[in-house]
């Protein structure tokens, strides 16, 4: 067995993280993994060579650096435990509803930051849903998967931009503030009640990390629609609304082209 370290510039958030789970999944010589986030670090433990899983690595263009390779006596068996589990799926329905909560009420309000956001809690679904269905299962099967939900949130995404475009020559009403501060303010709380779920996990594992910086992420999007609606109240003007929008459907639909890598 050996204990192989690279350096990943570009993996900086859950879905890179995801992105190379789903690619080293291929490699057969492969125990188990070990992700810093923060520290842009992959510990690969192995058998047999680096080079191949150093290849399928610098195929993702993530900027890979080769580190060091040493022999170990056994490497370390990660896997999400029942506790991490009951959590996932705790977030995983809390995103699920409020994506639809957000959807109805941005369409109902004229908001196109709800809408937006709603995308970005259906973004966040998918992830939760692929950290769970990652366990165990055909390779092929999780591409599968990954495709048709990034193509769904890609999709979305760019009706989404659509929309903004069109409110943005004149078409379309300023949204109902009321209806603005008070779902995103639900939304926020929703996310907290993820964080705080996330925080209560004993467990320090990769995918636990990179849940909760995924959700720390969520509430700086619920905030930053929270500000769109004041300025909506303060001005009269649907440009707020429309910006913050069209900025979370480009995050959405970024989101969407890395989930697709994943299929390939």
């Amino acid at each position: 067995m050996r204990k192989t370290a690279f350096h990943i510039s570009k993996m900086d958030c859950p879905s890179e993280e995801r992105l190379v789970r789903l690619k080293l999944a291929e490699t057969n010589n492969i125990q188990s993994l070990q992700f810093d986030l923060s520290e842009r670090k992959l510990l690969v433990f192995h058998t047999g060579s680096h080079e191949e899983i150093l290849t399928a690595l610098e195929n993702l263009n993530l900027d890979t650096k080769f580190v060091f390779s040493e022999p170990v006596d056994a490497g370390p068996v990660i896997n999400i435990d029942h506790q991490d589990r009951s959590i996932l799926w705790k977030v995983l329905i809390i995103n699920l509803f409020f994506f639809a909560l957000e959807l109805l009420a941005g369409f109902i309000g004229g908001s196109m930051g709800l809408v937006a956001d709603s995308l970005d809690m259906l973004a966040d679904s998918i992830v939760y849903a692929l950290s769970l269905f990652a366990v165990g299962g055909n390779v092929s099967r999780k591409k599968k998967v990954a495709a048709a939900a990034g193509y769904f949130q890609f999709f979305l995404a760019f009706i989404g931009i659509a929309e903004v475009v069109r409110r943005y020559l004149g078409h379309g009403e300023t949204p109902d503030f009321y209806m603005m501060i008070i779902i995103s303010l639900l939304a926020l709380l929703g996310n907290a009640s993820c964080l705080y779920l996330l925080q209560k996990s004993e467990s320090r594992e990769a995918h636990m990390k990179a849940s909760m910086i995924f959700t720390s992420n969520d509430v700086i999007v619920n905030l930053g629609v929270i500000l769109a609606s004041v300025l909506v109240f303060l001005t009269g003007s649907k440009l707020p609304d429309l910006t913050i929008g069209a900025i979370v459907f480009m995050i959405v639909g970024a989101g969407a082209h890395k989930i697709l890598q994943l299929s390939k």
